[in-house]
């Protein structure tokens, strides 16, 4: 018997003191977003590839240091040039399927920089509840994002 779906949400909100041209090219450019994206303290990157455009794959082989190896597969469904980015990808744990979600990277200019609405909703297909975590996490790339900036703009 397969393991239940759980589905889940969530909205995290980020205002950046750039310009929306800036933010998107950390998110469009592969060694801006290799940076702040795959290469995290704590994990090994094996690989990891970016081809940005509508239909095009975002691929990452990595492993938390001393653990198993991990995948993100991703596609672009949908790109509006310094206003959004919509993505579908799919996580795996030692080979094994964890979630598959649907996200979106919505920028809006303000009076200070950059609006950034990240949006996305979740199926964990591996029986359990990984929506915390997803969020912590996503709440640290968005804090790599803003260091990204900040050093190599």
């Amino acid at each position: 018997m397969s393991l239940p779906v759980i589905h889940r949400g969530f909205a995290i909100e980020r205002i950046y003191p750039t310009t929306p041209a800036r933010v998107f090219r950390a998110l469009s450019d592969p060694q801006k977003k290799r940076r702040w994206f795959a290469e995290g303290e704590g994990f090994e990157v094996e690989s990891y590839t970016l081809d940005f455009r509508v239909g095009g794959f975002e691929r990452t082989r990595f492993r938390p240091t001393g653990g198993p190896p991990m995948t993100t597969d991703a596609v672009y469904l949908d790109i509006a040039a310094d206003e959004r980015v919509v993505f579908a990808y799919a996580m795996t744990v030692g080979g094994a399927p964890m979630s598959s979600s649907l996200g979106t990277m919505e920028l809006t200019p303000t009076a200070s920089g950059t609006r950034l609405l990240f949006t996305e909703h979740t199926a964990f297909v591996d029986g359990q509840d990984g929506s915390e975590g997803r969020r912590e996490g996503s709440l640290g790339l968005l804090e790599a994002l803003a260091k990204e900036l900040e050093t190599h703009g």
